[in-house]
């Protein structure tokens, strides 16, 4: 199997976190300490230096938490999915695409939803739940929200269907799955849902496509598709 990631984006986003939490720190530190030396600023100056420093530092640490903490979603997917011939290509953070990692197969394509959380995490009646302990409330405010991978899903499938049919003149499969990446999860998923939802270890068998092969020509294209998004 091929890799091909999408390394300036990653570090783009790595360099926002970096600057946002030290910025916050920096205004944090400002706030304390000028007045010190400059008492005639009075008190709500740098209240809010202060306050503007503890926003900021949230989103540097909640930028930190999505594309910085390792293990990383495109590392776990890749050992995941090791083993697979060459046919089979991983691409990580396409440009100008709705999704983060898609798998391009003899058969098709798959989009891989990744939710990176630990926790206990339930579908039923069609809505998407998670067990909040006191710790998890806390993380939420710089951690991913849960949100709801199965409309994300669908409509990434939706709109990579449309868009690769129309590249390609053929119809293309897009197979999506929802795939828990963090090694300590619980699921309890009612059957039957409309997206399939794994975790890593049972991830390598689930990306088989039925149906017939994509032709050369309609998986050539697919390929130079993704790999420009990735790569342009």
């Amino acid at each position: 199997m091929r890799v091909v990631l999408n390394k300036a984006r990653l570090a783009r986003r790595a360099q926002v976190a970096n600057l946002a939490s030290v910025g916050g720190m920096v205004a944090l530190l400002a706030g304390v300490i000028v007045p010190l030396f400059l008492p005639q600023l009075g008190q709500i100056a740098p209240l809010v230096v202060i306050l503007g420093g503890i926003i900021i530092s949230m989103v540097g640490i909640y930028q930190a938490n999505r594309w910085v903490r390792k293990p990383r979603p495109e590392e776990q997917l890749g050992k995941a999915l090791k083993g697979l011939d060459d046919k089979y290509v991983l691409y990580h953070y396409p440009a100008g695409l709705p999704c983060d990692h898609l798998l391009l197969t003899p058969g098709g394509v798959v989009n891989l939803e990744t939710v990176n959380l630990a926790g206990q995490f339930t579908y039923q009646n069609k809505r998407w739940s998670e067990r909040m302990t006191f710790g998890r409330a806390l993380r939420s405010i710089v951690e991913e929200r849960l949100g709801d991978p199965t409309k994300s899903a669908l409509a990434v499938q939706r709109n990579l269907t449309e868009q690769l049919t129309a590249l390609t003149g053929e119809a293309v499969a897009v197979k999506p799955l929802i795939i828990f990446t963090h090694t300590n999860v619980e699921l309890e998923l009612e059957p039957g849902g409309p997206v399939p939802v794994h975790t890593l270890s049972k991830l390598k068998k689930q990306v088989s496509i039925d149906g017939p092969r994509l032709s050369p020509a309609a998986y050539e294209a697919i390929a130079g598709f993704f790999e420009k998004a990735v790569k342009g």
